[in-house]
């Protein structure tokens, strides 16, 4: 007969083995998503340019005016390639354009945040004498993605402006040029203008002005000048001019940068219609009549490549950005505004979820922003594609995708440009992928990625990349691969940011 301390010890040892199989039978399996594993073309891209055309830019701006609403057709950056490029060749130009704009936003980060603490070292050590601190720009950004397709003048000029929510100037090249890129379509005379106005040098709109410029003294004309953290450089006269928009929508005398210089990374559109949250940015300027929240969808990057697409991207300023798709199915978390750079939208990415289950190992401390000094923190960004995290939250997403990736799938050796984690999918016509979520604070908002916003085709061979990227500056910046398919609303009223998905 068994004592009774062995009776005890067979009771746990069965206890314990009955709750470790009642665990496993409650877990819940990884979930996971079916991917079209499509590689990219080998074929030359096949260029429509018809959205820059003067008669489709005409057709749009007619006289049905919605007076709560304005919405804009976008087109992307690459729909205005050379025509013998590759897909291949597109995505390499792209993800070297994508690191040059994204060290732009980490060097005005890390200058914005040194500048905080200079300025409160030089506070507590200054006693009655005052205190010297260096002046900065927080316009460091490169150029967007996307193109808005907007009428400038009266009559209206065609131009389309890419859209931006990492900058706050609205400008465009202006004729006479003195040093002008190539664009699409004609340059903006703005002698054949009949609303174009100089902004004068005593105007307060000209002390707006974050950046530099100056007073052209012998026209007393306002002068503005925007430096950009990949080089490149707009300056010229500061006027006001009405914007025509889709149906007929009209804004008059918008704060316009009219460039007779401009040099650098520009490619193709006319100028950038900043978006962020400055006092010259196009949502501050038009809040008056049509209120601060806009919204933008941005369909799959190659669709405008594709003559069979019917999809297209937009951007709604006014009522008509807070529709009731939002109101229903929005996943809404708090705006965050850091003091130091107060252009971008930042938002509090608190986590991810891989297969369904919360990854471990973020820390808080990887993805919030300091406010006292302005380190820190997460950007929401249209014009930055792939999406950067601080390197140990960067880590530990990258880790729980390969743990939970099916066995069938194999990792190539080595990576592709900015990306560490590459499978080859060749041959294959679906796979299975893990599941992947953004959680941002406010209510449990998450945003729940489809799987090509994640993992994208890089070659012809049938090679895929998860597609974020580590970054050593502490800013983070949710970029336009991941935002693709959602309607992204920017509810300024509110303060608050909105993923609404399956809604282009």
């Amino acid at each position: 007969m068994a004592s009774a301390p062995s009776l005890l010890s067979l009771v746990v040892s069965l206890l314990v083995l009955l709750l470790c199989r009642l665990s496993d039978a409650v877990a819940e399996p990884t979930r996971y998503h079916t991917l079209v594993a499509t590689p990219l073309s080998p074929e030359p891209t096949s260029v429509d340019a018809r959205p820059v055309s003067d008669t489709i830019l005409t057709d749009i701006f007619d006289d049905h005016h919605n007076a709560s609403t304005v919405e804009l057709p976008l087109a992307h950056r690459e729909a205005f390639a050379p025509p013998n490029a590759t897909a291949s060749q597109l995505l390499a130009y792209r993800l070297a354009r994508d690191a040059t704009r994204a060290r732009g936003i980490l060097a005005a980060a890390a200058a914005a945040a040194a500048l905080g603490n200079r300025t409160r070292a030089a506070r507590r050590g200054s006693g009655g004498g005052g205190f010297a601190a260096p002046v900065v720009s927080g316009l460091a950004q490169g150029s967007g993605e996307y193109f808005a397709q907007v009428g400038v003048g009266t009559p209206p000029s065609p131009a389309l402006l890419v859209l931006d929510t990492g900058s706050d100037v609205v400008w465009l090249q202006c004729a006479p040029c003195r040093r002008c890129y190539a664009q699409s379509g004609r340059v903006f005379d703005p002698r054949r203008s009949r609303s174009y106005a100089a902004v004068a040098c005593a105007s307060p709109l000209c002390g707006r002005l974050d950046s530099g410029g100056g007073c052209d003294a012998r026209r007393g004309a306002c002068q503005y000048e925007v430096a950009y953290g990949d080089g490149s450089v707009t300056a010229g006269d500061f006027a006001t001019e009405t914007l025509t928009f889709v149906r007929g929508a009209r804004v008059a005398r918008v704060a316009i940068g009219c460039g007779h210089d401009n040099e650098g990374l520009f490619v193709a559109a006319a100028g950038l219609l900043g978006l962020g949250r400055g006092r010259l940015s196009f949502p501050t300027q038009v809040a008056r009549r049509y209120g601060r929240s806009f919204a933008y969808c941005l369909v799959d990057r190659t669709s405008s490549l594709k003559p069979s697409s019917t999809r297209s991207s937009t951007i709604t300023f006014g009522s008509g950005a807070l529709g009731s798709s939002a109101a229903t199915s929005a996943s809404f978390t708090p705006m965050v505004r850091n003091p130091r750079m107060s252009t971008f939208y930042y938002v509090h990415l608190v986590g991810f979820s891989v297969g369904g289950a919360r990854v471990p190992g973020v820390s808080a401390r990887d993805l919030t922003l300091n406010p006292s000094t302005g380190r820190g923190g997460v950007i929401l960004d249209s014009g930055t594609s792939v999406t950067r995290l601080a390197r140990p939250a960067y880590a530990a997403l990258r880790d729980a995708f390969r743990a939970a990736t099916a066995p069938g799938l194999r990792l190539t050796r080595g990576g592709f440009s900015l990306f560490d984690t590459c499978y080859d999918l060749g041959g294959r016509r679906t796979v299975k992928v893990p599941t992947l979520a953004l959680h941002l604070a406010g209510g449990g908002a998450a945003v729940a990625l489809p799987p090509e916003n994640y993992l994208i085709p890089v070659d012809t061979r049938g090679t895929f990349c998860f597609a974020f990227a580590p970054t050593d500056g502490g800013v983070s910046i949710v970029g336009n691969i991941q935002q693709q398919g959602f309607r992204v609303v920017f509810d300024g009223d509110r303060q608050r940011v909105g993923f609404v998905p399956k809604s282009c």
